[in-house]
């Protein structure tokens, strides 16, 4: 099933009999590009920046930083877990045997 379409938003600005155009939102509200702020200042439009860094979405989480830290305190003694779970963590942290 799709999703409801959204509603157009129009122009706040546009005046009989000039119809209302679609708009895009402004921080002084729904503006058509003839009524967007820079063209009422006499300027051009920004153009888009370069965007989010390529990999900003594939840096790694800090979350397995944390789930490092806490296998140690399982396995130190300093965090309660079932003995199942300080087994495990301390046979996660233990050195490899050469």
């Amino acid at each position: 099933m799709t999703p409801p379409a959204r509603p157009l938003r129009l122009c706040s600005r546009c005046l009989p009999p000039n119809p209302p155009r679609p708009a895009v939102f402004y921080p002084d509200g729904w503006c058509c590009p003839e009524h967007t702020p820079a063209a009422r200042a006499g300027r051009p439009e920004p153009q888009p920046g370069p965007g989010l860094p390529a990999g900003a979405w594939t840096t790694p989480s800090p979350q397995n930083a944390s789930a490092v830290a806490d296998n140690r305190a399982v396995a130190s003694g300093k965090r309660r877990a079932n003995p199942a779970a300080y087994r495990a963590a301390q046979n996660a942290t233990r050195p490899p045997r050469s």
